[in-house]
């Protein structure tokens, strides 16, 4: 919270927000609620732009199944990173998740052309 002042210089023109957390820390699973609100709703962005991921530190007993999080981080693509176990399917969900946004910019750049010529 001490770099809220930075916030809309941080947020300003941003098409994609990734949230990265702990998900063994109860204090992170609040935490994410504020940062999705601050950083897709007031923005505001498309759940679609937002990706979580929930990152198991190395050795820890991560429970990738019963992660269950309440509305409306339920609707948001949540991803599980052990990058000792499968750093491959994070890297393949990491570029899904890219294109889905170059797709977005590309979709509102056509539509703001339009707008232009028409």
């Amino acid at each position: 919270a001490r770099f809220e002042t930075c916030w809309p210089a941080l947020m300003k023109d941003s098409h994609g927000v990734i949230i990265i957390f702990n998900p063994e820390l109860p204090s992170h699973l609040k935490e994410i609620e504020m940062w999705y609100s601050c950083f897709v709703q007031q923005q505001p962005l498309l759940d679609s732009q937002c990706l979580l991921v929930a990152h198991h530190k190395p050795g820890s007993a991560g429970d990738t199944e019963n992660l269950s999080l309440a509305y409306p981080l339920n609707k948001l693509k949540l991803i599980h990173s052990n990058l000792e176990e499968d750093p491959e399917d994070v890297r393949m969900e990491f570029l899904k998740y890219f294109k889905t946004i170059i797709t977005l910019m590309n979709e509102s750049r056509e539509r703001e052309e339009m707008s232009i010529i028409s």
